[in-house]
Order: structure tokens, then C-alpha cells, then sequence
């Protein structure tokens, strides 16, 4: 038995796909980043108003993320195969259904926007600061759908630059004109949440319409067309429907998780969020990497799976455990060692909160080690392996029978903010323990294409 494969090929497009997918989602990441940073000088509630609403903007990225994996999953077998009119329908099909949510999210934001906010704080000044900020966020939704979904597609053939680029284009757009409407440079108005929030519209559509140009003027493998997108297929959109549900339904309860995350801690306050979002915001910086690899895991185990070289699989599952237990260990000391120097970067918020998010940030570098772990054996081998709905039900069960209970009964109980925090991340080291035995049993290889998808 190998417990490090010598399949060079493997690393080779384990780097070859991960670079670019990781680089595309620390971008992506900064996008965000820089509206919270750049925000920060205006306070406390400021950064809470904006944290709160980017909860619904995450809430819709865990989702869309959720059908751009069920895209990832049928189209990177396919793939292997090397059926494209059959890829092309699936990414026509994952398109529609991204836009459908997308809407949806972006007329209630729209019109209701103070409702919104308001489910997940009582503070008058967060509620106020975050409906402003949604309102006008809301515009870019449609935008940003489009746009995920699109780049998922070109991920499935193994085209990853693309997204590399759009999220680069983006983060420029987004920092400069943050650094022009907020606080007002260059004779334009200073704007404060409403110019932050403005740049990452304007970002958004700009995205949306270089992904376009290049499908439609560079692409030379997905050859995505107009009758592509307008046409239906019944047969593989029940196939999506099956194996794609389960996937969009496991990250709908990691989008409610999110939610609830942000409604528990925000009975602690305006000072608990404000740590919450800087917290927070390390995580998915530190994310950033494993998601990419894990990523990378998926479109190989895909490809593999759908070439019919189940032989290698075997090799690939214990490499990809080895070296993600590894990076965790890294990436918790890692978080550990400059806790401190990354809360200094919010210069606005108050000494409490600073504080609070160091405290916080201390569990992360726990919590992180388990989360490098199962994210690339649950999501990476087993959800790309075939095995969708187990993902689903074993996140079912941790969020609303483990994590959320504890959580709450620990709010309940009086424990401070930080054992709150715990509670809400504990399932990234308890799910290990279930990776560990579903991984090594190998019941999650299986085969979704059809043998006659090409007609």
C-alpha cells in the first residue's frame, strides 16, 4: 500500500489546477476584504453594518457555490470521457437555475433590505449602516451569479486562468473606486457604506463581462454558444437534479449555518460582531489555499473516476490525507503566530473588540487543522467521488444536532462570546473522525455519466 502515490501526473495537476483556482478565491476574498478594511475607520458599526449584509452575499455564494458543484461534479466526469455537447448542456443548465436564485436574493434585498439586516441584530446603528450597504449590494448579485457559474464551467475542462484574471480585474476596480467614494478623493464624493458598496457593483458587472468576452472570443475547449444556453435537456437535468440536489442542498444548510452563526453572535452586540467579522475574515483568508487544492482534488478524482482509472484512487485518497493533515497543522500555526499583527490592520474598531477577535482567532487556529482535513477528503474525494449525498447528510446532521444546539445552549447558559465561537466550529474537528473511516472504506467511488449522453 502507497501511502504517497508516484503518479507524477498527480501533483502535476494537483499545482497546475490549484495555483489558479487558490490565487482566483484569495482575489475574490480581497474583494471583500478591502470594503471591510476600508471601511473600518468609520467604526464599529460601520464594519458590523457591512459584515452583516455580506452575510447574504456569502449566503448566496454558499449556494451558487453548491450548484456550481453539481456542474463541477457531472461535467469533470464527462470530461474524462471527453463529451462536450453533454458538458455544454450541464453548464446551460447550472447557469439557469444560479440566475433563478440569484433574482430571488436580489428583489428581497432590494425592497427589503432594513428586514433583512434586522434578522440578525437588534442594533438600530448595524441595522441602519448594513441596509444601506445591501440596497445597493443587491444590484450585483444577478452579476456575480452569472459570472461563478460561468467560470465553474471553464474549471470543469480544466481552463482555471480565467477566473484568475476576472477576480485580479475585479479586485482593481474594487479597491480603487473604494478608495475614491468612500472617503472622497479626486473631487468625487466621500460616500462612506454607500461608496464601498458602489465599487463592488461596479466590480461585479465589469467581472461578468470579461468572463463573457473571453467565452466568446478566446475559449477554444468549452465552445460555450447562444443555442447551448437556450436549449433543455430533459435527461441530464434529471441527472443534475440528482446528484446536483443533494450538493446545492449541503450548502444551503451550510448558508442557514452561516446565518445562524451571524444571528447567535449578534445577540452579544455590536462589539462581538465587529470581532466576528475580523475573525471571520482570517478564516476564509486562510480558506483560501485548501479550497483551491481541494478544488483541484475534485476536478482529478472526477476525471479520473469518469476515464474509468479507479485503480488510482486508491493512491490519490491516502496522498490527498497525508498532505492535508499536514497543511492544517501548518495553517493553525500559521493563524496562531499573526493573530495579533492582522486584527492590528482594522484601525477603527475599539480595544474591545480587538481583544474579542484575538480570542476568537485562537480557536480558529485549533479548529482550522480539522478543516483542511475533512474539507479535502469529504468535499474534494468523496462529493467529486460520486458519493453526493453523504456530504449533504453528514452536514445536515452536525449543523442542526451538534453545532447550532451547542451554540445555543451556551448562549443560553451565559459562557462568554468566545466558547459561543467554539461551539459554532466545533464540527471541523468532529467531522474528521467520520472522513477518516468513510474515506478508507472506498464505498464512494461512483460513475454518473451516461454511456449515451453524447446523443
Amino acid at each position: 500500500m502507497k501511502l504517497l502515490t508516484r503518479d507524477r501526473s498527480f501533483y502535476k495537476s494537483l499545482i497546475t489546477l490549484a495555483i489558479p483556482v487558490a490565487l482566483q478565491n484569495l482575489v475574490t476574498f480581497l474583494v471583500g476584504f478591502a470594503d471591510n478594511l476600508m471601511i473600518s475607520p468609520l467604526g464599529d458599526s460601520a464594519v458590523s453594518g457591512v459584515y452583516t449584509a455580506g452575510t447574504i452575499q456569502t449566503l448566496l455564494q454558499v449556494f451558487n457555490a453548491g450548484l456550481e458543484g453539481a456542474v463541477l461534479i457531472l461535467a469533470s466526469q464527462y470530461w474524462g470521457k471527453k463529451e462536450m455537447p453533454a458538458i455544454r448542456r450541464i453548464v446551460s443548465i447550472g447557469l439557469k437555475c444560479s440566475l433563478l436564485f440569484g433574482a430571488l436574493v436580489a428583489v428581497v434585498c432590494a425592497l427589503f433590505p432594513a428586514f433583512v439586516i434586522g434578522l440578525f441584530t437588534k442594533d438600530a446603528s448595524v441595522i441602519a449602516d448594513g441596509a444601506e450597504y445591501l440596497r445597493i449590494l443587491s444590484a450585483s448579485f444577478l452579476f456575480f451569479c452569472a459570472t461563478q457559474s460561468l467560470i465553474a464551467a471553464l474549471r470543469s475542462v480544466e481552463d482555471t486562468r480565467p477566473g484568475l484574471i476576472v477576480s485580479l480585474i475585479s479586485l482593481v476596480i474594487n479597491v480603487s473606486l473604494n478608495w475614491l467614494l468612500i472617503g472622497g478623493k479626486w473631487g468625487f464624493p466621500a460616500l462612506g457604506i454607500r461608496g464601498a458598496a458602489i465599487a463592488t457593483v461596479v466590480a461585479r458587472v465589469f467581472e461578468f463581462l470579461f468572463i463573457l468576452l473571453y467565452l466568446v472570443k478566446i475559449d477554444k475547449t468549452l465552445k460555450l454558444t447562444l443555442p447551448d444556453l437556450k436549449g433543455f435537456d430533459r435527461t441530464l437535468f434529471r441527472d443534475f437534479v440528482k446528484y446536483g440536489l443533494p450538493v446545492a442542498a449541503g450548502q444551503l444548510v451550510w448558508a442557514v449555518n452561516l446565518l445562524a452563526n451571524t444571528a447567535i453572535l449578534g445577540r452579544f452586540g455590536e462589539t462581538t460582531l465587529t470581532a466576528a467579522s475580523v475573525a471571520n475574515t482570517m478564516n476564509t483568508l486562510a480558506f483560501v489555499a485548501v479550497n483551491g487544492l481541494s478544488a483541484a482534488v475534485g476536478i482529478i478524482i472526477g476525471k479520473t473516476i469518469g476515464a474509468g482509472k479507479t485503480e488510482l484512487i486508491r493512491e490519490y485518497s491516502y496522498t490527498v490525507q497525508i498532505l492535508f493533515f499536514a497543511l492544517g497543522l501548518l495553517s493553525g500555526g500559521l493563524i496562531f503566530c499573526i493573530r495579533k499583527p492582522f486584527v492590528g490592520l482594522y484601525r477603527g474598531i475599539t480595544v474591545e473588540a480587538a481583544k474579542e477577535a484575538i480570542r476568537f482567532l485562537n480557536v480558529l487556529s485549533v479548529t482550522f487543522i480539522g478543516t483542511c482535513y475533512e474539507c479535502a477528503t469529504l468535499f474534494g474525494l468523496v462529493k467529486s467521488g460520486g458519493d453526493v449525498g453523504f456530504v449533504f447528510k453528514n452536514d445536515t446532521i452536525f449543523v442542526f444536532l451538534v453545532v447550532l444546539p451547542s451554540a445555543i445552549v451556551a448562549s443560553l447558559l451565559g459562557a462568554p462570546s468566545w466558547v459561543v465561537f467554539a461551539c459554532l466550529k466545533c464540527d471541523q474537528i468532529l467531522k474528521c473522525f467520520v472522513a477518516v473511516v468513510k474515506i478508507n472504506r472506498f464505498d464512494w467511488m461512483k460513475n454518473l455519466t451516461r454511456a449515451n449522453a453524447e446523443s
